[in-house]
């Protein structure tokens, strides 16, 4: 047999190494005493396995760009609300108009330089006239400008509708988180009293009462609308309880040793708000229209006392020979209900989780 020819060898000459790979906490250069390699020799490339305990390195973010998840959302019912609630046309108008109301009441100065109670203010030669550049509203029966005492009657309706609010949601809040949380005896004893308040109407009720007061303001007139509105709020807040009480991270909490007073402030009280924050805003507006039906009907704020009710009740036996007395105070009373409702209802869309 002959033998096989040899061809040349084909030599593929070695790549060079890049550089030393030098594990932590070794000196570039160093030999290692795990690899058994001598000094003055080539350093040769190592895979090391970290340890287990060893905390997972990450790499750092460039400075200047935030992570996704920096400019993330936080998703929340009451973040998830306010982003709606700002793209809300609804929302922006009612809270506009709410806020301009709230300016009359705290300062009329702002608004006007004149003041009603001031002597001179009425002058009987300027009775029943008509508006004009100086005086937009025009003057009542008794010479008193108009648009002026439009201006500070705003303060007496927005305090008896944020007084009785404020009495509402407290006496009605403090109540239905007792009933429904302690339940048993108060429980039932709290809701039998809520069904006899119930069964008398604000108006009715509120007329009842006020015609045994010599002469009422506007802190027996937020009394009385408290002492007949709170069974609603009651009743709202007694079952958001309930409907809370027994959820896991409830029952959680118990178990882990967590007070009466930790649970109720921290898992049930923000789970059971929002219905209570609706209602009390949209009725914020009714309380403001009972005040001035009240007043209309000569039994809530009286004079000297000015009220936009009361106004209206002086002029309605003007109305067909001075009808702008009567105009004016009516429309600022009917925009300032309208714009609490507004505020109320878009709050109500934001929060109610159906509507999502």
């Amino acid at each position: 047999m002959s033998e096989p020819t040899k061809s040349d060898d084909l030599v593929v000459p070695a790549a060079e190494p890049a550089g030393p790979v030098s594990l932590p906490g070794q000196a570039v250069g160093e030999p290692s005493a795990a690899s058994g390699q001598e000094p003055g020799e080539a350093p040769a490339a190592t895979l090391t396995k970290a340890p287990a305990d060893a905390p997972a390195q990450t790499p750092a973010k460039a400075p200047g760009k935030a992570g996704k998840a920096d400019t993330e959302r936080v998703a929340s019912l009451w973040t998830d609300a306010w982003y709606d609630l700002r793209r809300n046309p609804l929302f922006l108008i009612g809270a506009l108009l709410v806020a301009f109301m709230v300016a009359l009441a705290i300062a009329p100065q702002l608004f006007t330089g004149k003041d009603p109670q001031s002597a001179g203010f009425c002058q009987l030669a300027d009775s029943l006239k008509r508006p004009s550049a100086d005086h937009w509203f025009g003057f009542d029966v008794q010479g008193c400008d108009v648009y002026t005492r439009t201006v500070w009657g705003a303060r007496n309706s927005i305090v008896v509708g944020m007084l009785t609010t404020t009495l509402v949601v407290l006496v009605g809040g403090a109540l239905g988180l007792l009933a429904g949380w302690v339940g048993g005896f108060w429980d039932s004893l709290l809701s039998r009293v809520t069904e006899i308040f119930f069964a008398i109407p604000l108006l009715l009720g509120g007329m009842l009462i006020m015609a045994n007061f010599q002469k009422g303001n506007a802190f027996t007139v937020s009394m009385v609308m408290a002492v007949l509105g709170w069974p609603q709020i009651y009743r709202l807040m007694r079952s958001a309880v309930l409907s809370n009480k027994h959820n896991d991270y409830v029952v959680a909490a118990k178990a882990l040793g967590a007070g009466t007073s930790r649970i109720l402030g921290r898992h049930i009280l923000p789970n059971a708000v929002a219905p209570v924050i609706v209602v009390s805003t949209i009725n914020l507006g009714v309380y403001i229209g009972a005040e001035a039906a009240l007043s209309y009907l000569g039994i809530g704020i009286q004079s000297p006392a000015i009220s936009w009710g009361l106004m209206i009740s002086d002029a309605q036996a003007r109305f067909l020979s001075a009808p702008h007395v009567l105009l004016f105070p009516a429309v600022v009373l009917s925009i300032t209900v309208l714009a609490f409702i507004m505020l109320g209802d878009a709050v109500r869309d934001a929060l109610d989780p159906k509507l999502r």
